[in-house]
């Protein structure tokens, strides 16, 4: 089965689990993320002038390892997913990235504009 193959309609329940963007090629406004929930883009001030990125509220459907690697990838920083007892599983990037996740996430169909909170300081 090539990747041409892989793209069928009768294939992508497959995809949804392996590719974090399997959405994006069917579409279909029901399969974005957290569609009554935001997804949340804050900053953290750290010591020396240093500050950290949280994204909370990703659908429980994509793989957020693969997306950190894709945002460590693009923006040139470090990144993990920590659990947060409150918020669940939550991707933490190094430096101010909100503006690059925030249109990363737009680019790729991973939220619609109205569903992303970027907050500040």
């Amino acid at each position: 089965m090539n990747s041409i193959d892989q793209l069928q309609p009768q294939n992508l329940k497959i995809l949804e689990k392996i590719c974090p963007f399997a959405h994006s090629i069917v579409g279909d406004d029901n399969l974005f993320p957290g569609s009554k929930e935001y997804i949340h883009i804050r900053i953290q001030q750290r010591n020396g002038g240093k500050t950290l990125t949280t994204v909370q509220g990703l659908s429980v459907i994509y793989d957020k390892k693969k997306l950190v690697k894709a945002f460590k990838k693009s923006f040139a920083c470090n990144g993990t997913v920590i659990e947060h007892p409150e918020y669940g599983e939550v991707i933490q990037l190094q430096g101010d990235q909100r503006r690059n996740i925030y249109q990363f996430m737009l680019d790729v169909h991973l939220a619609k504009e109205e569903q992303l909170k970027v907050h500040g300081f």
